[in-house]
C-alpha cells in the first residue's frame, strides 16, 4: 500500500470535509450513508467495528450540536476519515473481496490513533449522557 498517496488522498478529503461541516444536515447524511455502508459490511471490518462506530457517533453527536468540545481541526480529520471510507475512489476497491477494506481500515485506524485523546474525552462525555440519576 502506498502509504504516501494514501495521506494525499485523504488530504483532498480534509478539504472536502472542511466545507461539509459547514452544512449540519449534509453532515448527517453523509454518516447515515456511512453507517450504512459500514453495517452492509461489518464482517470486513470486524477489527475496527467499535472504533469505526465511535467515529461515527462523534461526527452525528457535532453535526446535531450535541457535541461542540471538540477542535474544528479535529472534527476535520474525523469526517475526513469518514468520507474517505464512503467514497468510491479508495486507493483499493471496495469491491476487491478480501482487501477491499484495508485501505480503509488503515485511514481510519490512523484519524482514531491521532484523536485518541479527543475519542476518550468523547467517550466520557457520552457515558455521562448515559447516566441518569432518579430521585
Amino acid at each position: 500500500m502506498n502509504v504516501n498517496k494514501l495521506k494525499s488522498i485523504l488530504n483532498s478529503f480534509n478539504k472536502t470535509a472542511q466545507q461539509l461541516i459547514k452544512d449540519k444536515s449534509k453532515t448527517l447524511e453523509k454518516v447515515q450513508e456511512g453507517l450504512k455502508k459500514a453495517a452492509a459490511n461489518k464482517g470486513a471490518l470486524s477489527n475496527i467495528w467499535d472504533q469505526l462506530q465511535l467515529l461515527f457517533e462523534l461526527a452525528k453527536d457535532y453535526a446535531k450540536g450535541n457535541y461542540t468540545t471538540i477542535s474544528k481541526g479535529s472534527i476535520i480529520a474525523v469526517v475526513a476519515g469518514l468520507l474517505y471510507f464512503i467514497s468510491p475512489l479508495d486507493l483499493i476497491p471496495d469491491f476487491i473481496i478480501g482487501l477491499g477494506f484495508v485501505d480503509d481500515a488503515f485511514v481510519l485506524s490512523l484519524v482514531y490513533k491521532q484523536l485518541a485523546i479527543d475519542l476518550e474525552k468523547y467517550q466520557k462525555w457520552k457515558d455521562s449522557q448515559k447516566t441518569i440519576i432518579h430521585i
